[in-house]
């Protein structure tokens, strides 16, 4: 398989799934700022039309793109990783719920803030719409290690990746306990810390 991302971007989450369940992968960097063409030199709408990562080429020659499905395949791909419950149950469902929750509600009202030409005004309706995503999510970890219990799930390295934007676009997330010991735990897991030197993002 190989793993189309950028840096920080939300195909970190992918990047961290695949280290999670210990499948072999390549990786190849997207210049999404300029050219959108990958390192090898190819030209990424080839890929994915849709010009955005991640998108997952598996050995088949079949694409697949959109995060949280990506990563759904990846935790299929080692059922016995705990990344993702089995299919069909409610916890299954509680997680593609949790994901989806992530994507529009979360990750989405993050692009105002990255968007140098967004006005004021969508910068901070914005921020109070992540305020409050925020909170909800505090609440979810009350008395949890991780959003859907004990065991660390694609979800988590969702969260964190997104979590992680927050310092780039300078949004406090001291009000937020729970979230802060949530990302304390995630960053210290070999996969993140792994996915983060791969990506160039630490020594």
């Amino acid at each position: 398989m190989k793993l189309y991302y950028f840096p920080g971007a939300c195909s970190m989450a992918a990047h961290i799934a695949l280290r999670e369940a210990g499948l072999n992968f390549d990786l190849e960097k997207v210049d999404l700022m300029g050219g959108g063409k990958t390192e090898s030199g190819a030209d990424y709408a080839s890929i994915n039309p849709k010009g955005y990562v991640p998108a997952l080429k598996l050995d088949n020659g079949q694409v697949l793109t959109e995060v949280g499905v990506v990563m759904q395949y990846i935790a299929d791909q080692k059922p016995g990783s705990g990344l993702a419950p089995a299919a069909g149950t409610m916890e299954r469902y509680r997680l593609m719920e949790m994901l989806n929750f992530i994507t529009s509600e979360l990750h989405k009202n993050f692009t105002p803030l990255f968007n140098p030409a967004a006005s004021a005004e969508a910068k901070e309706a914005a921020s109070a719409n992540i305020k409050k995503r925020l909170a909800y999510l505090n609440d979810q970890l009350a008395g949890k290690q991780y959003l859907l219990g004990d065991t660390f799930t694609v979800a988590d390295a969702y969260l964190a990746t997104i979590l992680g934007w927050c310092q780039f676009v300078k949004f406090d997330i001291s009000g937020y306990p729970n979230i802060g010991a949530f990302a304390g735990r995630v960053m210290g897991r070999a996969s993140v810390q792994e996915t983060m030197k791969a990506e160039g993002l630490m020594g």
